[in-house]
């Protein structure tokens, strides 16, 4: 089991963002954690990386409880995100972002760096070399030396896988990867997201384009108003009428098919 959640609530002030959720994820899964708008699924993953600690329950990755520790140090251990808006560094070049995303991959000191030492000059080649193989994973290839806003916005979405997997995580967060993208986008996305899982590592998607997240996910937990609605395979949480109605209300059932 890679990731698991035991029963973490998290609270701003009154306001119950969420209530006693509990999942886990099984290695080399594709997870779905869907819901509205405003469900909670983001706060679960700030929870996750640690941008804010849960206010009570436990956070479980590889059986070591890493409830509230430090941000880098949940990159250091596997664990990298995707956010809803774009987050590039935007002037610098394709190669650069992906380059950014390896430096916890980086075990050379400040000495190393000064004096150029061949420890240092091998490793910064070993990255470039990594860096330009997510480059071709997500078919950016041809564009390393362009600058990151000049891409268009489907291929800045997949940069920003690109450089998540720089830091080679076992646990991949996407927040919303299709958000903004047309049909042939998301279709590339779909391909993607497939062959990182080939590369063995396990995903945790939130997303709202449900086509999507049924062809894609083995299973998914449904959130809404900051409580566990529903967990199960694709098929289950279609056929799922509380799901239905927390997106639909009562009159129909056609989104999420």
């Amino acid at each position: 089991m890679v990731l698991k959640i035991n029963n973490v609530s998290k609270n701003f002030g009154g306001i119950s963002a969420l209530t006693d959720i509990s999942f886990s994820i099984n290695k080399g899964e594709i997870f779905g954690l869907i819901g509205p708008n405003g469900a909670g699924k983001t706060t679960m993953f700030n929870c996750i990386t640690s941008i804010f600690p849960p206010s009570s329950g436990e956070i479980l990755f590889l059986d070591e409880n890493i409830t509230g520790i430090k941000p880098h140090k949940i990159t250091n251990k596997g664990i990298c995100r995707t956010f809803q808006n774009i987050r590039l560094f935007s002037q610098m070049s394709v190669l650069e972002n992906v380059l950014v995303g390896g430096h916890s991959q980086s075990h050379s000191g400040v000495f190393s760096g000064v004096f150029r030492t061949k420890s240092q000059r091998n490793e910064e080649e070993k990255l470039r070399s990594t860096a330009r193989e997510l480059l071709e994973l997500v078919g950016l290839s041809e564009f390393e030396d362009a600058v990151a806003e000049n891409l268009a916005y489907g291929q800045q979405r997949r940069l920003e896988i690109a450089r998540a997997l720089a830091s080679d995580p076992k646990l991949l967060l996407l927040d919303e990867p299709a958000a903004g993208m047309n049909d042939t986008e998301t279709a590339d996305l779909y391909y993607l997201i497939k062959k990182v899982q080939e590369r063995g590592v396990t995903t945790l998607l939130i997303e709202h384009d449900m086509p999507l997240v049924m062809r894609l996910c083995d299973r998914i937990t449904v959130l809404n108003f900051g409580k566990k609605l529903a967990e199960g395979t694709p098929e289950e949480i279609q056929n799922n009428q509380e799901v239905i109605e927390a997106y639909l209300g009562s009159e129909g059932d056609d989104d999420i098919a």
